[in-house]
């Protein structure tokens, strides 16, 4: 039964609830950290995902990527949520420190590539600002500053002992590619429009001797000429030889089908959203890529990779190309390498992310299944019996909870919204301090639970998004965007309006708390996970991390329920004495595998057995 009673703390007693000494700020010379941050795994770190151009403006003079015109022609309208908003690679490096002392050990971004600046149709063109467009997978988008410049940040990260994850794509490039047919780009079939015929299954043949893109031979795949079998497909003028490297700029290298509705066969052959979806089938597109990427990492020396519409490409592919990302760090001695893959579900069910393990080999994926449980049980008042079967999946993944651990879990993005706006969405009457305090839990819960926690740029400053897609993508920088100037953020009297770098905002004290206690405790990084307690209402949920070395136990606490609870927990026997971490802990067991617990609503505690 969803409950909508008020927050009973107030923001001042919550936040002196889970007071902790700040954690120290890592020597800038850092020679220590430079030569241990790559022995660091994948569960160690604490994440921070942000879209460069949203982030800071450290260079004005390049907001219109050296191009001239207008918004239209270069993408760069500071009043415009769809269009570039200044931010770029100077600016995020020169904002290192407030990540670092947030406790950041890993910065994910959203792709930096060179994009097409400016594409959709008349009256709805919207920028390239968030990196999914590519033209040229080998340059950084001038707009975001250039090649040099990237190097200068990846090292500056490195100085300080933070990895560098980069988000790629290798489903599609930007909207090319045309269909002479008067602008419908209705998805057409395998079956309707085979490769064998020109304009559909009854027309002229063509590719004589292509065998299908099943027998996957340069021999076989030489054969494909003729990329005109379902639709004629043309590039303008004006757009012919922009894609780099050049063999991208042939349609031969491209389904070439239609749109896809995201479902069945379209959902691997169909572009995506118009953009020019890549022949992944191809042997030539499966060398280019590896090529592509690898160089990124041999040249950077970056720490990982989030790959982009990972679901939307045949298995075949990954199975070649993951292998191969791991051998080039391998042989640019980069241990620990990370790669984790976006496959979007709506549920918490871990089900349907696992069978990528399998299938299609990937060694992790973004944990959207987390995010989905976080939203239904703190957002929606779902029973806390949904973490539960949650980490019961965990068995699921290959390789089973060893996989599961590394998962990097989140709350929200900058496609699915933010956190708080979900909640405030699903409870429009919902008041600031009780948005505060049910979005701290679930901080709390990212931070503390199995896997690698992912925190969503501005959600430490409290920005509240009105949706999702670009009305949850705010700079921290000044905004002169009315729709995101309007809004009320929570724990705080500014405004997106402002500089958002508020390092006594409650949000970035919480989570810089908690960054220092995971740090210090290896059972909340490493740490095999138990579950201790739940229910099929909202309120408790309780697991207990255990140390892998010394075996002690660290149990959390959780109540996401609007009331107060007690009650006791199931603890290990061996666990007779415990202090805080953070919150209220009973410091004795009231018998032996039992342990009182008193919680206010929306309210955590990690307690540590002595």
């Amino acid at each position: 039964m969803f409950n909508r009673l008020m927050m009973v703390l107030s923001l001042g007693t919550a936040t002196a609830c889970h007071a902790a000494p700040a954690p120290e700020t890592a020597s800038r010379a850092a020679p220590a950290a430079t030569a241990t941050y790559l022995d660091r795994l994948p569960q160690e770190e604490v994440v921070y995902f942000v879209l460069p151009d949203r982030f800071e403006n450290g260079d004005p003079s390049n907001d219109t990527g050296g191009l001239s015109g207008g918004p239209l022609d270069h993408g760069f309208d500071p009043t415009h949520k769809g269009f570039y908003n200044g931010g770029d690679l100077k600016g995020l490096t020169e904002r290192l420190d407030y990540l670092e002392e947030m406790g950041i050990t890993a910065i994910w971004f959203a792709p930096i590539f060179k994009n097409k600046p400016v594409q959709g149709p008349p009256g709805l063109e919207s920028a390239g600002y968030h990196g999914y467009w590519v033209t040229d997978f080998t340059s950084i988008d001038p707009h975001f500053g250039t090649n040099e410049e990237f190097k200068a940040f990846v090292e500056a990260a490195h100085a300080r002992g933070m990895k560098v994850y980069m988000d790629i794509i290798t489903n599609h490039t930007a909207d090319v590619i045309k269909y002479s047919n008067g602008g419908d780009y209705s998805y057409r079939s395998l079956a309707d429009y085979p490769y064998s015929t020109r304009g559909d299954a009854n027309g002229p043949r063509i590719n004589e001797g292509f065998l299908g893109d099943t027998v996957r031979t340069a021999e076989n795949f030489d054969k494909l000429t003729d990329p005109n079998y379902a639709y004629d497909v043309m590039i303008p003028e004006a757009e012919q030889g922009i894609k780099v490297p050049g063999w991208l700029n042939d349609p031969i290298y491209y389904h070439n089908r239609g749109d896809t509705t995201f479902e069945g066969e379209n959902s691997l052959y169909g572009d995506f959203v118009g953009l020019d979806d890549l022949f992944t089938e191809h042997p030539r597109v499966v060398d280019g890529m590896i090529e592509i990427f690898g160089d990124w990492i041999e040249d950077y020396r970056v720490d990982g990779f989030r790959i982009d519409t990972a679901r939307h490409v045949n298995n075949e592919f990954w199975q070649q190309f993951l292998p191969a990302m791991e051998a080039r760090a391998e042989a640019a001695g980069i241990p620990n390498f990370h790669v984790f893959g976006e496959v979007f579900v709506e549920k918490p069910d871990a089900g349907y992310l696992a069978r990528y393990t399998h299938m299609a080999d990937f060694p992790a994926l973004l944990d959207f299944a987390f995010a989905a449980a976080a939203l239904e049980t703190i957002g929606k008042g779902e029973g806390t019996d949904v973490w539960a079967r949650l980490f019961e999946d965990d068995v699921l993944y290959e390789g089973g909870y060893d996989t599961a651990i590394t998962l990097p879990t989140f709350l929200g993005n900058h496609d699915l919204g933010r956190f708080s706006g979900m909640v405030k969405a699903a409870n429009p009457d919902i008041s600031n301090d009780e948005l505060l305090a049910r979005t701290r839990l679930a901080h709390a819960m990212l931070m503390t639970l199995r896997g690698s926690p992912v925190i969503y740029s501005g959600d430490e400053q409290g920005f509240v998004s009105d949706g999702n897609d670009q009305l949850a993508r705010e700079t921290l920088f000044p905004s002169r965007v009315e729709v995101y100037n309007d809004n009320d953020l929570m724990g705080t009297d500014a405004t997106t309006a402002e500089a958002n770098f508020d390092q006594q905002h409650p949000l970035y004290v919480e989570l810089r708390n908690l960054a220092a206690i995971r740090k210090a405790n290896a059972a909340l990084s490493k740490g095999r996970q138990v579950t201790r307690g739940y229910g099929t209402e909202p309120g408790l949920f309780a697991a207990s991390r255990i140390d892998p070395v010394s075996g002690t136990e660290i149990l959390l606490l959780f109540n996401t329920s609007g009331e107060a609870i007690r009650g006791n927990v199931l603890v290990d026997v061996a666990s007779t004495e415990f202090r805080a971490l953070s919150g209220n802990c009973a410091t004795n067991v009231t018998a032996p595998g039992s342990l009182a617990y008193e919680l206010a609503p929306f309210d955590y505690a990690i307690c540590e057995a002595q």
